[in-house]
């Protein structure tokens, strides 16, 4: 990517030296900053922490094995047991969304991207004047890089990760590609720096190959972004025949090849883990995240005791696994019941790395790090988990209003008659007791709040389903990009 006067250098290109004495000065003045200013929040950390984010692709709740899964997760178990358990975690129902508010902190619905995901043949992407996570980090001496699903738009060239703050690419930029060819209806969706990229192999054991050789080629005293967004257990259901034969005693096929994937990702990130320490990462000075996407498709996955499904807005489509480790910050085995959401990702990263939070848009995040001491009362934090022309839901502390909540994510229109449930999230978590009657007065305070999210959001961009006429699959996906 050309440089231009209001592209930030890009310390990942620069010597190493230089790029030494740049980060020793900005460490200096964060020190001075820190002794002028009032106490963060989070506890900022003398060096940058490294920084590793996984994330998985349509995983449910109930499909990790300290959740209970039969599915066998041992090295996402053991990121459970060294570090803290997010039991109230939330996300977006489906995929675009949740991405764009993990690297944006800001609710989908102030991006236009609160209805659906970022179809192949979109024009449209994350807006380009919004700041990403990557771009944050960068600015602060972060070398970052991508290793997955990109999935946020890929229809002109500026609204590649490349040019989204990342300093190397990998992977794929749409869902449900195939896991052995890599194509995407017939185009090639497999790329490296923003290149077509010809390697062979299962994506998910090439993803971790090439998180791996990043890992072992970065010099550790540099602070590393690592963003590794797997496309993994998303359809379609394919594994390699060792994993499937591990799994032979699922009858049902497309369980098998779901448990499949799920192990086959676990195995991927036990590999990362292990490059981290065989690479001189040490464990103190480097995060590591964990979360899925949306929840699971219950036709062969697992939400738990949640309620609905990908898509929905009930709880088993936006409460999902995660975990955070950080080896003397956070309590091994901690269990975490506080209320969070993907969008305080942004806040609370940004402070620990000594980021600036000042960037001119609202930020829907709060800095998540007094939830992992405190007792996990909801209190009165307002958490939206979306809100489209038709449907929407809010929790605010512990209730939860849902406004057509079995409405798909992707859907275009709503239905022909709304309908409104209240519940009480922290004694009813599996939304079995619908409250709106028995509470009309707080029902009516929650609808008027969600209108008003409504009556703010920006512009949604409803792509079409279905490829409009005269399209034409690229032989290879983002190579006809526009400039």
């Amino acid at each position: 990517m050309a440089n231009d006067s209001s592209t930030p250098v890009h310390l990942a290109r620069m010597p190493a030296a230089p790029r030494r004495l740049l980060l020793l000065t900005r460490l200096l003045l964060l020190t001075l900053s820190a002794l002028a200013l009032p106490a963060q929040d989070s506890p900022r950390a003398e060096v940058p922490p490294h920084i590793v984010l996984f994330l998985a692709d349509d995983l449910g709740y109930g499909d990790v094995g300290f959740h209970g899964s039969r599915i066998p997760t041992p090295h996402l178990d053991g990121l459970a047991a060294a570090g803290a358990r997010l039991e109230q975690f939330y996300v977006q129902p489906v995929c675009s969304p949740t991405r764009a508010a993990l690297l944006t902190g800001r609710y989908p619905m102030r991006l236009g991207l609160q209805c659906g995901v970022v179809r192949p043949w979109a024009e449209h992407g994350l807006p380009l004047d919004e700041r990403t996570l990557a771009d944050a980090l960068h600015d602060v001496g972060y070398t970052t890089a991508i290793c997955g699903k990109w999935h946020l738009g890929h229809a002109r060239r500026e609204q590649l990760p490349t040019r989204r703050g990342f300093d190397r690419q990998y992977g794929p930029y749409n869902g449900a590609i195939d896991y052995f060819t890599h194509l995407r209806d017939g185009g090639l969706d497999w790329h490296e720096n923003d290149a077509a990229s010809h390697d062979e192999g299962y994506a998910t054991e090439l993803l971790a190959d090439h998180a791996v050789g990043i890992l072992a080629a970065h010099d550790p005293q540099v602070p590393l972004f690592l963003y590794v967004p797997f496309n993994a257990p998303h359809t379609p259901l394919q594994a390699p025949k060792e994993w499937l034969e591990k799994f032979a005693g699922i009858e049902d096929r497309a369980q098998r090849s779901y448990a499949a994937m799920v192990a086959a990702m676990d195995a991927a990130i036990g590999r990362i883990l292990a490059a981290l320490d065989e690479h001189g990462f040490e464990p103190e000075r480097t995060l590591v995240l964990f979360l899925s996407d949306n929840g699971g498709i219950t036709a062969f996955g697992s939400n738990g005791p949640f309620r609905g499904q990908k898509g929905q807005l009930h709880e088993g489509g936006i409460r999902v696994p995660a975990l955070l480790r950080w080896p003397g910050r956070v309590a091994a085995g901690a269990v975490v019941t506080t209320p969070l959401h993907v969008v305080d990702l942004y806040p609370t990263l940004l402070r620990l790395a000594g980021a600036r939070l000042d960037q001119g848009k609202d930020l829907d995040g709060r800095d998540l790090w007094p939830s992992l001491t405190a007792e996990g009362s909801a209190g009165d934090r307002e958490i939206l988990h979306n809100v489209t022309p038709w449907s929407g839901a809010l929790r605010v502390g512990r209730w939860k209003l849902v406004h057509n909540g079995t409405v798909p994510a992707n859907a275009v229109a709503g239905p022909r008659e709304d309908r409104f449930e209240l519940f009480d999230i922290e004694a009813d978590p599996g939304e079995r007791n619908d409250r709106a009657d028995a509470e009309p007065e707080l029902l009516a305070t929650l609808r008027a709040r969600l209108a008003a999210h409504r009556a703010a959001a920006a512009m949604p961009i409803i792509p079409p389903n279905e490829a409009p006429n005269g399209f034409r699959v690229p032989k290879v996906w983002g190579e006809t990009s526009r400039d």
